[in-house]
């Protein structure tokens, strides 16, 4: 019989971060939760804590967080079908079910926000662990067990997953209509895109990469400014600090306004998403794909 109470001790550390915010997140004492974690640990015969700052799950640590989850959810389902077992007291971990997603900066800036406040709203036991990341690379978190569902541009489904269209999100490469004066006056080229100074959102992204090569059929190196927010990414562009990759509905305004204006009209990038999600999922996610697809598909940022 696998112990509960270790288990939600391995999940709060990996969710909190270190073993201090985990035992006042359980109401428990530090070193009891590195008691229990130890013993998880003996029992399991490896490591499944790295500890540091942040803690974070080995391999076999992530499969016994994802497996804790899942029981919390199943036990959050018995106790709506059963309301007579009440809210406390249960050995899967409390009142509260808290739901890793993986989810990019442009959906989290734009409509997946309108999806997490209808799932959170009449679920008051459920809490939202929103993991950032390139749509590219959102599956791996899928894939390795950090998450139990994500938005992702990965259509195949990942092991064990369904995979669903949410739409498509395009992308105008814009910038300021000084910038443009500045820089492009000759035409958008080769020569002109390698000396005007472009924005990028991290290290991961390569949508500005992917529209050069469409541009110019082969691929251009252009000078970077490095911006991990997707409001600051639009403000950088309409102060004239470079031309970037924007979700079309997050600037329609600011292009309509005449503060950014496309590089090239009509050349939008279009960025399929999908949701994945385990296929034998327990109702509380299906709950919240429902509200996904939802939002995905009406709003002022709806998925084309």
């Amino acid at each position: 019989m696998l112990d509960y109470a270790a288990l939600n001790a391995l999940a709060a550390v990996v969710r909190e971060g270190s073993f201090e915010r985990a035992a006042r997140a359980l109401h428990v004492t530090p070193s009891a939760v590195s008691q229990r974690i130890k013993q998880l640990e003996e029992r399991t015969g490896g490591a499944l804590l790295v500890r540091g700052q942040p803690c974070v799950a080995t391999q076999a640590g992530l499969q016994l967080c994802r497996h804790v989850e899942r029981v919390g959810m199943l036990e959050h389902e018995l106790r709506e079908a059963l309301p007579a077992l009440g809210m406390g007291g249960d050995k899967a971990g409390g009142e509260r079910v808290t739901v890793r997603v993986a989810v990019n900066a442009d959906s989290l800036a734009t409509w997946f926000m309108a999806a997490a406040a209808a799932f959170a709203a009449p679920e008051p036991a459920a809490l939202l662990d929103l993991t950032v990341d390139d749509q590219d690379h959102t599956a791996e978190r899928l894939r390795s067990g950090a998450v139990l569902a994500a938005v992702t541009a990965l259509a195949q489904p990942v092991a064990g997953c369904n995979s669903e269209a949410l739409g498509t999100m395009h992308y105008v490469a814009a910038a300021s209509p000084a910038f443009v004066r500045e820089h492009f006056a000759k035409g958008v080229g080769a020569r002109t895109l390698a000396s005007a100074p472009s924005l990028v959102f991290d290290r991961k992204d390569r949508l500005q990469a992917r529209w050069v090569r469409r541009i110019c059929h082969r691929n251009v190196e252009t000078p970077r400014h490095w911006i991990p927010s997707p409001n600051a990414f639009v403000e950088a562009a309409c102060a004239g600090m470079g031309w970037g990759m924007h979700p079309a509905s997050m600037v329609a305004d600011a292009v309509r306004e005449g503060k950014l204006v496309e590089l090239e009209p009509g050349s939008t990038l279009p960025v399929p998403l999908y949701w994945q999600q385990a296929r034998a999922a327990p109702r509380l996610l299906e709950r919240l794909g429902a509200a996904v697809r939802a939002a995905a598909r009406r709003g002022p940022h709806a998925l084309a």
